[in-house]
């Protein structure tokens, strides 16, 4: 079984292939501020399999319907079972058309997350420098769609690995390039003023090791070179952490790097968590001019 995408402006179809023949097919509009699902059929003799189930998962997984904010509409269903597949789904009536609403996440990566999507296009070149378990990787290569182009790159091999069985089982397997290497070497995997956007999620893996975080001896680096392989007008993302194992050496590290960035070539935004403890997360923002 496999779902293969095909887009064409703003306009995007999957299709859903068992034993090499297509059994289902989504159709979707991709408008300004909503998708709309405009056409989805199973072939007579693959329904009631999960077979619908799969291909509106993945077509809803392709535009961004599981990420922090999102909004999805949908014709009236025709059939009691089509109306039983949109409600799972979280779709529900709304005067002439269904809706399925996902509200903002308002955590640090949630509103890294809504900063991002407003500012990139489909088709661009983004690096994940701390790929972690490959969440802010898929989020990019939702971003980026079958015409662009992700590079992660973590130095632990457990995170290369979840990474890597994420994006094969959301179906991005073929847009992004997982390596495994310490993201202060950044600089030997893409070249000078490349790439649309950098993010750096520092601090350590969930689920692993929390004695093994990242540091100001390498977080610096990548950053100078994140900086340098930027192209004009990019966005380097970073969420900064303290109080935990890492303590808050490399937060205030590189809350000094951003503050000493030349206000002639960039523009940086530190978004703190006012009624919120010192410690919070703290995402940040750097524009390259």
């Amino acid at each position: 079984m496999r779902i293969d995408q095909h887009r064409e402006g703003d306009r995007l179809s999957l299709t859903l292939y068992k034993e090499q023949a297509p059994v289902g097919v989504c159709r979707l509009l991709l408008a300004p501020g909503r998708v709309e699902l405009q056409g989805f059929s199973i072939d007579d003799g693959w329904r009631g399999k999960g077979y619908g189930s799969y291909l509106l998962k993945q077509a809803l997984h392709a535009t961004g319907g599981f990420g922090t904010s999102s909004l999805h509409t949908a014709p009236p269903p025709e059939s009691e079972a089509a109306a039983a597949l949109l409600k799972k789904f979280g779709f529900a009536p709304a005067g002439d058309v269904w809706l399925r609403r996902r509200a903002p996440d308002p955590s640090a990566v949630g509103l890294t997350h809504e900063f991002l999507a407003s500012r990139l296009a489909p088709g661009g070149f983004f690096i994940d420098a701390t790929c972690g378990n490959g969440h802010d990787t898929a989020f990019l290569c939702r971003l980026a769609g079958p015409q662009g182009r992700v590079l992660a790159l973590d130095v632990q091999p457990q995170a290369v690995a979840a990474t890597r069985a994420r994006l094969e089982a959301e179906g991005f397997g073929s847009i992004a390039q997982v390596v495994q290497a310490d993201h202060a070497r950044l600089a030997e995997f893409a070249p000078p003023a490349s790439a649309d956007c950098v993010v750096f999620n520092f601090g350590y893996l969930p689920g692993a090791d929390h004695a093994l975080f990242t540091t100001p001896a390498s977080s610096l680096p990548a950053l100078e070179a994140a900086l340098d392989i930027l192209k004009p007008g990019g966005v380097l993302a970073a969420c900064l952490y303290s109080g935990g194992p890492n303590g808050g050496g490399e937060k205030a590290a590189v809350e000094g790097f951003f503050a000493a960035l030349p206000l002639t070539r960039y523009t940086v935004l530190a978004c703190r968590f006012a009624n919120w403890a010192d410690t919070a997360p703290l995402p940040c923002f750097v524009l390259k001019k």
